[in-house]
């Protein structure tokens, strides 16, 4: 099964004040040592750079209490950039979305703004236009103003760029383990059998959260899906472990780092996890990590199902019957786990296939969702472009009731 499609500043006035004191700002200005050699020239060349003037520690933001039903839009870095991230606010306000899940770090590995995390201004992660502090500060007030719930998306493994500039963190060649193993678009991953991708992961965590994020989404917890990676890698930290094992156990380790912040950790995971009982040697088995979070997020997009899946011909072209089916086997793979995660399922608003999806293609995967108890939901377009069309104007009363988190699902 292929992963996601991948996706692509203009202020706008808006009235928030966000004005931000810093009482008692450290001077980061070099003290001379006693050889008249300052103390910045004597620091290591691996050391992190200077913060930025925008990127200095600042006072934790109030957040956005967790609804009991998430409705939410994906939000591209470029999105998040532009005039669209004030009109996914807009189409928030007006329909029944009340979250939006923002990029803090893409695949690519860029952050989104000046990061105070040492490890992301050492290798540059936060320098590729990234969005000014005031206006940080303007979406994630206009956020809680309108009672929108703000996720921060960071993506782990696949990051290029702390691969390229620390090359002991990523996946080695079998061949020649001196050098990283590249994908088929020759891009180098991230070994999750290292803790410190984790712990970098973390940190950004933290970051966002202090600055307002109500929660963190962790994507690409996984190995890559290229079946030559067998073959071709080698893994020397792995001891034995299987690869489901060791994503259970950096999931604990980075919901451990996270406990403090109070905030739900939630991941990302392939749509098919509940229905093959592998890992699909990418280390994501259901029962080995559906109790390492707080709420899964499993994309259940109908074009990545194979034609056969569940005795559907096209299962992009029976979007109801696919999701019916994938949310069935979930509760039925997580029945037996104490302490499961709640499911909030990741819907399709884009075209990948015949046919071709819009408003008609997303409802039916909703009310697949909401005849099998699950009343939220998140969907997907790469490049954060949806179908309205498909939006009620407001979440129904009744969805609300029952106690827990929306996206739970029920036992069959």
């Amino acid at each position: 099964m292929s992963c996601r499609l991948r996706r692509f500043e203009i202020a706008t006035p808006v009235a928030v004040a966000c004005s931000a004191i810093l009482a008692g700002a450290c001077d980061r200005q070099s003290a001379p040592l006693p050889n008249g050699e300052t103390q910045a020239a004597a620091t290591t060349a691996s050391a992190a750079p200077p913060a930025k003037p925008d990127s200095i520690a600042r006072p934790p933001q109030p957040r956005v209490a967790t609804p009991h039903v998430v409705r939410g839009l994906y939000v591209n870095r470029w999105a998040a950039l532009g005039q669209r991230m004030w009109d996914l606010i807009d189409v928030a306000k007006r329909t029944e979305v009340n979250a939006l899940v923002i990029d803090v770090k893409d695949d690519r590995g860029f952050v989104l703004y000046h990061s105070t995390v040492p490890l992301a201004r050492e290798i540059g992660a936060d320098t590729t236009r990234p969005m000014s502090y005031r206006r940080v500060r303007a979406v994630l007030d206009s956020m809680r103003t309108y009672g929108i719930y703000p996720i921060a998306r960071i993506v782990v493994a696949k990051d290029p760029l702390l691969a390229q500039h620390k090359l002991e963190w990523s996946i080695k060649r079998r061949s020649d383990p001196t050098k990283p193993w590249l994908d088929k678009n020759g891009k180098p991953w991230l070994d999750p059998h290292q803790r410190g991708v984790w712990q970098y992961a973390a940190d950004l965590a933290k970051e966002a959260v202090n600055l307002g994020f109500s929660e963190v989404q962790f994507d690409y917890v996984r190995f890559p899906d290229e079946n030559r990676l067998v073959s071709e890698a080698t893994f020397p930290l792995a001891n034995g472990r299987i690869r489901a094992e060791v994503i259970r156990e950096q999931l604990g380790f980075t919901r451990g780092e996270l406990r403090s912040t109070g905030v739900p950790m939630t991941i990302d995971v392939f749509g098919l996890t509940a229905t093959d009982t592998t890992d699909m040697g990418i280390g994501q088995q259901w029962e080995k990590f559906v109790d390492q979070a707080d709420v899964v997020l499993p994309m259940v997009y109908p074009s990545h199902f194979a034609p056969g899946t569940y005795k559907l011909a096209s299962p992009n072209a029976a979007p109801y019957a696919t999701i019916d089916h994938a949310l069935g086997d979930i509760a039925r793979r997580s029945r037996g786990v104490p302490n499961a995660a709640r499911v909030v399922p990741w819907y399709q608003d884009f075209t990948l296939g015949p046919p071709r999806y819009g408003p008609e293609q997303v409802r039916a995967q909703m009310r697949a969702g909401y005849d099998n108890g699950v009343k939220s939901w998140m969907l997907w377009n790469p490049g954060s472009r949806y179908s309205t069309q498909a939006l009620a104007a407001a979440i129904e009363p009744a969805d609300t009731l029952s106690p827990g988190y929306g996206g739970s699902v029920p036992a069959r």
